[in-house]
C-alpha cells in the first residue's frame, strides 16, 4: 500500500507540557497546532500514523543523563490531549514504545514500515536534535524518502534544533518543508 506514513515522535506530556519532567520549552508548545493539523490531514485521508513514544522503566539508565521522564504507566508518558482523538482514529494508527533515542532501537517500527511500504515518511515531534534526528538518521539509512516538517519539530535548544535540521537535510538527505 504505497503512499505516505506520518511518524509523530514523543508528543508526550513530559516533553510538551510546562510541568513535564523534561519540558522541551516554549518552542514545543508552539508546534502543537501544526502537529495536530498534519495528524488530522493524515487521519482524514486514512493514511497511516505511527506514534513513537518514549516509555521507560523506573530505573532506566537514561536517567543518569536526563531527569526521570516518560515512566511507563505515568501521565507524563501519555500522548498530549490535542492528539488524543487521532491516537485512536481507525485501523491505520500504531503506537511504538521506545526507551532510547531512535524509534528503531528494540521496537517493531521496521516491521510496521515494511507492512505499510510507504513512498515517503513524514516526521514531526520532539526533540529535533535527539529523538527526531536519530529516528530520521535510521530512516534515511534504510533509503526512505523522509520529509521533516520544520514547523512540526522543536527542541529545548534552538541552536541544536537548527543544527539538526541542517544535518537532516544536507547530510542525511531528508527534505525539510
Amino acid at each position: 500500500m504505497p503512499g505516505r506514513v506520518l511518524l509523530i515522535v514523543d508528543m508526550l506530556n513530559d516533553f510538551i507540557r510546562e510541568n513535564g519532567s523534561l519540558y522541551c520549552g516554549p518552542s514545543a508548545a508552539r508546534i502543537i497546532e501544526n502537529v495536530a493539523a498534519v495528524a488530522k490531514e493524515f487521519a482524514d485521508n486514512n493514511e497511516p500514523i505511527i506514534f513513537i513514544m518514549d516509555a521507560h522503566e523506573p530505573d532506566d539508565l537514561e536517567f543518569t543523563r536526563f531527569p526521570r521522564h516518560c515512566v511507563k504507566g505515568s501521565s507524563g508518558a501519555d500522548i498530549i490531549n490535542e492528539l488524543a482523538s487521532v491516537a485512536v482514529h481507525g485501523k491505520n494508527v500504531e503506537k511504538v514504545t521506545k526507551n532510547r533515542y531512535s524509534g528503531f532501537f528494540k521496537t517493531n517500527l521496521e516491521e510496521l514500515l515494511q507492512r505499510f511500504n510507504p513512498d515517503e515518511i513524514h516526521v514531526v515531534g520532539v526533540c529535533t536534535n535527539i529523538c527526531v534526528l536519530y529516528t530520521v538518521e535510521e530512516l534515511c539509512n534504510r533509503d526512505y524518502k523522509v520529509i521533516v516538517h520544520r514547523d512540526g519539530v522543536a527542541s529545548f535548544d534552538d541552536q541544536a534544533h537548527d543544527w539538526a535540521l541542517k544535518q537532516m537535510e544536507t547530510v542525511l538527505g531528508a527534505v525539510i518543508v
